[in-house]
Formats: structure tokens, sequence, C-alpha cells
């Protein structure tokens, strides 16, 4: 077993079951975004179908210092149907924004397969229509009342 087969064998386990993922770059490095690419290969490569992707632009703090226009990202986030935002973790600027975007996501995701699961399970037959059921109210509780994101994917 050489190098690349152990290698893969261990990003396939490292990224089975995840629901969610952030690629992250720094905007003042062209060479980090343009390593994107294939950081999103390998996580379609490894991940479930229905994981939540955010691209993410770090270092808006440095903007001065910008290597890669919001625009580029946008419209590379825009081809890939990713969510997209900038955000400063030297300033805190949208960090928490960014995350409970992606849990949001992830919880619509979550919430709508289980919501299939449970159809195709009522119409397999009345014994499933008698076991008690636990029944889950998509939104509540995840996000604060009054606040809402639109920042992200564009359909």
């Amino acid at each position: 077993m050489g190098y690349g087969s152990r290698y893969r064998a261990v990003t396939s386990a490292y990224y089975r079951g995840a629901v969610g993922a952030m690629l992250v770059y720094d905007i003042t490095k062209r060479q980090s975004f343009d390593h994107i690419a294939r950081w999103l290969e390998e996580l379609r490569g490894h991940a479930d179908k229905n994981i939540v992707i955010m691209l993410v632009g770090n270092k808006t703090d440095l903007g001065s210092l910008r290597a890669v226009p919001t625009e580029d990202a946008k419209e590379f986030a825009e081809k890939e149907n990713l969510f997209f935002i900038e955000t400063s973790a030297l300033e805190a600027t949208n960090v928490d924004t960014a995350f409970v975007n992606v849990l949001t996501e992830i919880y619509r995701v979550v919430s709508k397969k289980s919501l299939v699961a449970n159809e195709a399970e009522s119409t397999a037959g009345s014994s499933a229509l008698l076991r008690g059921k636990e029944i889950v109210v998509p939104g509540q509780g995840l996000v604060p009342s009054g606040s809402s994101y639109s920042c992200c994917r564009s359909s």
C-alpha cells in the first residue's frame, strides 16, 4: 500500500459523515484562493453529496493588501453553488455569521431529509403510522428570532 492509497483511505474516513465544510482562503494571498478548486474537488469526491459548503475569504482587515477581488470569489461561489462570505478573524467580523449560516443550512438540509424519510415510511404501511414519532419543527431554536441571512448562495 503506497503513500497515495494510504492518504486516500485516511481522507475518505476523515470526510465520512461530514455535514458541513468551510473552505477558507486568505484574501491577501492569491495562491490560497487558487488552491480552493482542488480542495473542493477532494471534498466532493469524499463527502456526502448533500454537504453544505461555504467559501470564506478571510483577513478583510488587510484590505489594502487584497489580492483576491470579492467579485472573483463571488463568481466562483456562484459557479460551484457554494455559500460565500468574507471575514476577519482578527476583528471578529462575520465569523459568527459564517458559522450560523452554515449551521442553519445544515439544519435545513437535515430537516428536509428527515421529512422525506418520514413521508416514505408513512406510505409503507399503517404499522409505521401507529409507532410514536418525535415531531421536529423546522426553524425552532437555531437562529435568534428577527435575524436572517441572505449573504451567501445565489440560485
